[in-house]
């Protein structure tokens, strides 16, 4: 006690110190750049086009050498208790590059916000005229599988112009991030899914010094898509994260939960030992890479490459006993849940894009043998006899091998499973459904060379409508951007409110099943949506 003490102030006198320091800095730029305080030191940033930018700050340690496959630890102070936050942090260690030292976030924030003498907005003033009132926080998680992707991918900068803070963040993917083995797992610490552990660790990163940048550690949303989008599932399931978040949004994240038919998210026991036809054995992936003594050391002497090489395209989470007790499915059923409002939805057409990038555009399932092939591949012996009656490889009923795939796995995988996390929560929380129904989102298949079939609205599609995607804006036409709008007005009104609706939107109600209605986000403007289950055949898909 007596440490942390002295700890504390005498980052209190560095804060004094660096306070004068910063102010003769600031003072000699022609262009007052926007700055926060954090308890690691004071961060710089940049300003384009009226958002704050306060990019690469570690949050926590590298999980470099000895802290490989360990939770989580503070970064502790900046270098000279400074940091230039004007680029992104290492992505992490992934196909095609990334590092272990890949622990950082990054802060959005609107321009009118603290730092660098930056106008503050009279309504956004706080009691008597003083600083401003703590923005609403909304934490992105991004998807890739939980083996790829990265934070910087993503720019929010048109959710921040409604008067929130984003922050973005990386967390450990791949083997280093998800990994279940025995001598690890027998360290006495907190095991296997170390990248979930990471974005808690964020989580609290920005509990902890978010209102440096002007944010409200109370009002704090967390969003994610795909592996996002599980990983916000799996946050709402943890007792770990009780207290860090008041809302949370899941795009696309139902592909491994909420069915009977897959069991993709086990115990660390069965994923060190046995494994399942989706999760490799732990110990068996020691030997591979290297280890046949499946020691601990010698795993954390493995190149970091090694392990890309060796795992697969999509990973899941355990039920590790600390951070997840029981699957999200289970914790929505019983009410063992971090009950708070939620938005959950997905795409019309999601497995088409798998469809596409697995089958050469869709060329590869040009016979009616290809396509009875494919679905085998995908459904197994039992339930592909079955899912053939029901979406069958049909050109006279203008449906071919590539749509009818692409309908049984977005169904199957994806649709169904959703609505059924959504019975589960709306028993115990306000829940707010939605599908994603632009059938001509970009890109357009004109526009892919070799492309035999129409995405439609695909799996990630709409994520361009509510942020900018590698540097370029979508090409929307008028029909779309206000759909974008819409939905960028829904987001951040959940985030300051937890209720989506405004008095601009169409009004979006929370789900009942007694009702069974959707918000169908569809160009120009949203409405209600009352198929969706039988659209999906999800009768069909819950009888599994």
């Amino acid at each position: 006690m007596k440490s942390s003490g002295f700890a504390s102030k005498l980052l209190l006198a560095l804060a004094a110190i660096c306070v004068v320091t910063l102010g003769s800095v600031l003072s000699a730029s022609a262009d007052d750049k926007p700055f926060a305080f954090t308890q690691s030191g004071f961060v710089i940033g940049t300003t384009t086009n009226g958002v704050n930018e306060f990019l690469g700050i570690p949050y926590a340690a590298p999980p470099v050498g000895a802290l490989r496959w360990l939770p989580p630890e503070r970064y502790g102070f900046f270098p000279g208790f400074f940091l230039k936050a004007t680029t992104f942090g290492s992505q992490c260690t992934q196909g095609g590059g990334g590092s272990e030292n890949c622990l950082f976030l990054n802060v959005y924030t609107p321009q009118f916000g603290f730092g660098g003498g930056r106008r503050v907005r009279a309504e956004d003033r706080g009691p008597g005229g003083g600083f401003p009132r703590g923005l609403p926080v909304m934490f992105w998680i991004h998807g890739g599988g939980l083996t790829g992707g990265a934070g910087s991918d993503y720019d929010p900068s048109e959710l921040v112009k409604k008067g929130v803070i984003v922050v973005t963040i990386n967390y450990r993917l791949g083997l280093l991030g998800f990994y279940a083995q025995s001598a690890l797992d027998s360290e006495g610490h907190e095991a296997g899914n170390y990248g979930f552990m990471d974005q808690q660790f964020a989580l609290n990163w920005v509990r902890r010094n978010i209102a440096g940048f002007g944010g409200d550690p109370n009002q704090v949303t967390i969003f994610g898509e795909s592996a996002g989008g599980q990983s916000v599932y799996s946050q709402l399931a943890s007792p770990t994260a009780a207290h860090l978040f008041r809302g949370a949004i899941a795009e696309s994240g139902s592909y491994v939960e909420f069915q009977d038919y897959f069991d993709d998210i086990v115990t660390l026991p069965i994923a060190e030992t046995t494994g399942t036809p989706l999760v490799p054995a732990g110990n068996s992936i020691a030997t591979s890479v290297g280890c046949a003594s499946e020691t601990a050391l010698c795993l954390r002497a493995v190149p970091a490459t090694t392990f890309v090489g060796v795992e697969p395209g999509v990973l899941y989470p355990f039920v590790d006993g600390t951070l997840l007790t029981q699957t999200p499915g289970q914790a929505f059923a019983s009410g063992e849940f971090n009950q708070v409002p939620v938005i959950s939805g997905t795409n019309h057409d999601e497995y088409r894009i798998f469809v596409a990038d697995e089958y050469d555009l869709g060329s590869a399932l040009a016979t009616l043998a290809e396509y009875d092939a494919a679905e085998l591949a995908l459904w197994g012996p039992t339930l592909a006899p079955i899912v053939d009656s029901l979406y069958p490889d049909s050109p006279a009923n203008d449906v071919d091998g590539p749509e009818a795939l692409g309908a049984s796995g977005t169904d199957g995988i994806f649709a169904c499973p959703a609505r059924n996390a959504d019975q589960l929560l709306s028993q115990f929380v306000t829940t707010y459904t939605y599908e994603f129904n632009d059938e001509n989102a970009p890109p357009a298949q004109s526009s892919v060379p070799g492309l035999t079939f129409p995405l439609g609205a695909y799996h990630s599609a709409e994520l361009q409508y509510l942020f900018v995607l590698g540097g370029v804006p979508a090409p929307f036409t008028p029909a779309q951007q206000q759909l974008s709008a819409a939905m960028v007005t829904y987001w951040t009104q959940f985030a300051k409110n937890l209720n989506p609706n405004s008095p601009t939107e169409p009004v979006w109600s929370p789900y009942s099943t007694s009702t069974d209605e959707f918000q169908s986000l569809i160009p120009p403007t949203p409405m209600v949506e009352s198929t969706f289950a039988a659209e999906h055949l999800c009768e069909f898909w819950d009888a599994f």
